[in-house]
């Protein structure tokens, strides 16, 4: 199994301890370190790729910024959709999900899930 698989299924299983009350999460704190790894799982997919396109490990992107430069390079040839889907994903995973703690509607979260598990398809 792929890292990034692992990562996003690690992900779900944290957000499954989250009590949910009325279609909502009642303690953020499961759903931010559920995105907050699912976001991980993001970024080890398309390390993944990058590493299977030889690109060295030192020279693995380190922020955002160097991801999205990466997908331009390497992954926009195949599917110009990708760079905006990442950016979508790094919005509500890592800044609304985990960062922020903005998500708390159930079917919001599995909904950005649901993008994320296809996105890591498309970057296999």
């Amino acid at each position: 199994m792929s890292e990034a698989i692992r990562y996003f299924n690690n992900a779900k299983e944290i957000l499954n301890k989250a009590k949910i009350e009325d279609n909502r999460y009642v303690d953020i704190k499961y759903v931010q370190e559920a995105c907050g790894t699912s976001y991980l799982a993001v970024l080890k997919a398309i390390n993944e790729f990058l590493l299977k396109k030889g690109v060295l490990k030192k020279e693995m992107p380190r922020s955002v910024e160097a991801y999205r430069k990466a997908l331009q390079k390497y992954l926009i040839i195949h599917n110009g959709k990708l760079l905006k889907e990442f950016d979508d994903l790094y919005h509500e995973l890592h800044i609304a999900g985990y960062y922020a703690g903005d998500l708390r509607h159930v079917d919001t979260v599995k909904t950005i899930f649901k993008a994320t598990k296809v996105f890591i398809d498309k970057v296999k």
